[in-house]
């Protein structure tokens, strides 16, 4: 993010937009775009760019950006798809530019070779139907053959039993995300970076509470469901858009449900601990170093922003893993004077819903397992990643030797969970806890400065010659990268 000059905040955008203004200079045509015209609008005082076949006249938007911009005009006159996808694929917009809407890109027209067709009626031919078999009162019915992917349904008097058949081994609850929601069914399977969804209108209405059992070693996943009535289903429900299909999980978009807010605890002067409740319809569990997204409408502009769930607390006793029932997520969130998005979250009562995501990030867990060192360098609520981080490395990585924590803050206050460090620290020989102050008071006997090569030295060190190390770094963007290099 960039300095913004006075009156170009999201608020003043809102207004802006808001105003009647003409924001395409087209006087409220829509227009056919082609690749040569898009081209032609390059320039900072005429820049079109195009996001998912939409072209925007960003012309009006540049002193409103918060990436400023330089960062507009690297897709200036292009299609900016793929840049927009790796920044924030997860910002609304078609929200936030709606008034700036020239019109769709022209469709060019694709010559498919014999070969191609012939390659595309193979892959229908996998499409495969299975029987459909009655044994006793239990109706079995088969899906379609998804490549590697199956699944198949059943039901009793009182339960519908959805089976997804992934051949993934160690299948575990957090790669299976369900939703059920108004007869809406999703359910999502992860494998790496791509995922499988079955998505259907279901034929009855059923109750909320669902349960999914995972066998881990066969990759078999079941979710199931109770019925409102006892009647028979025909079907499993009307096939939705995107069902039965395996694809990139950046080709889907994001999943949001409503999460209500159960409740809101101080951590410190400005930063809170905002626990919200799933909906007894869904099954969701993030992943360490994964994220979530929370959406809200401010001002009538759909605002979106990422947050790593954190622990209700920091664990003491690393014997075995932390069981949660999934039924919360928790979110530690630093509420900024003039931060709308925090602002409306801190204004939130007891009661009140929120959109939440489903995870997003790539962090493997594959990465600690073998670790002999880890070293954690945050800032602020840059902490919030490293708690389950610490979780999982000092419950489940048998070899680790050290856990560093290299915490940075401005002032003493700042320090989010400063005693259960401290705690932590005196209950595990392996970890360690060094706070580093920006703007201590003249009181302060610990170390003090920013984030710097020296400062680094004293404390980033192997245990041994050539340990496994590895090192996180989570911040404001300008501690990262001064950290990074």
């Amino acid at each position: 993010q960039v300095p913004l000059k006075p009156g170009r905040s999201l608020m003043d955008w809102i207004r802006l937009t808001k105003s009647g203004k003409d924001m395409t200079g087209l006087k409220g045509r829509l227009v056919e775009v082609t690749e040569d015209e898009l081209a032609k609008h390059n320039k900072k005082e005429d820049c079109w760019i195009c996001i998912r076949g939409f072209v925007y006249n960003v012309t009006p938007y540049m002193e409103y950006h918060p990436g400023g911009e330089d960062e507009l005009m690297r897709a200036a006159g292009t299609d900016g798809t793929d840049l927009f996808d790796q920044v924030h694929r997860w910002v609304n917009y078609e929200s936030m530019l709606k008034e700036c809407l020239v019109g769709r890109m022209a469709v060019k027209p694709i010559a498919v070779s014999k070969g191609e067709v012939k390659l595309r009626v193979k892959f229908l031919l996998l499409f495969i139907p299975k029987l459909t078999v009655n044994v006793g009162n239990t109706w079995f019915f088969s899906s379609l053959y998804f490549w590697f992917y199956s699944y198949d349904w059943f039901q009793t008097d009182i339960l519908i039993t959805i089976v997804i058949y992934t051949k993934q081994k160690d299948m575990n609850a957090e790669l299976v995300i369900v939703d059920c929601q108004d007869k809406r069914l999703r359910g999502e399977i992860i494998l790496g970076d791509h995922s499988y969804l079955v998505e259907v209108d279901l034929d009855h209405a059923v109750q909320e509470d669902i349960a999914v059992n995972i066998a881990e070693k066969v990759g078999k996943v079941e979710i199931i469901l109770k019925k409102k009535d006892n009647v028979h289903w025909n079907m499993l429900g009307q096939p939705l858009e995107c069902h039965n299909t395996f694809i990139k999980r950046t080709d889907r978009g994001l999943f949001y449900r409503k999460c209500k807010l159960v409740s809101k605890t101080e951590v410190t002067h400005d930063t809170k601990l905002l626990c919200l409740m799933l909906p007894k319809s869904t099954h969701l569990r993030v992943p360490t170093g994964q994220h979530v997204y929370l959406k809200q409408i401010i001002a009538g502009i759909e605002a979106v922003k990422p947050y790593t769930p954190v622990l209700p607390f920091l664990p003491l006793d690393f014997k075995e893993p932390s069981h949660h029932d999934g039924a919360e997520i928790y979110l530690m969130i630093k509420i900024y004077p003039f931060g709308l998005f925090t602002q409306a979250l801190d204004h939130l009562q007891i009661g009140d819903y929120i959109s939440v995501s489903n995870p997003e990030g790539n962090f493997n867990k594959a990465q600690v397992q073998a670790l002999e060192d880890l070293f954690l360098l945050a800032a602020g609520t840059g902490f919030t990643p490293m708690v389950k981080l610490l979780d999982l490395a000092l419950t489940e990585v048998g070899c680790l030797r050290t856990v560093k924590l290299i915490f940075f803050n401005k002032t003493e206050d700042d320090i989010l969970w400063r005693n259960q460090l401290e705690q932590l620290a005196l209950k595990d020989e392996r970890f360690e806890a060094h706070f580093i102050l920006s703007q201590p008071t003249k009181d302060w006997v610990g170390k003090q400065g920013k984030i710097s090569s020296s400062l680094l030295s004293e404390f980033v060190k192997r245990s041994r010659k050539d340990s496994k190390m590895l090192i996180c770094i989570c911040g404001p963007t300008p501690f990262t990268e001064q950290g990074v290099q």
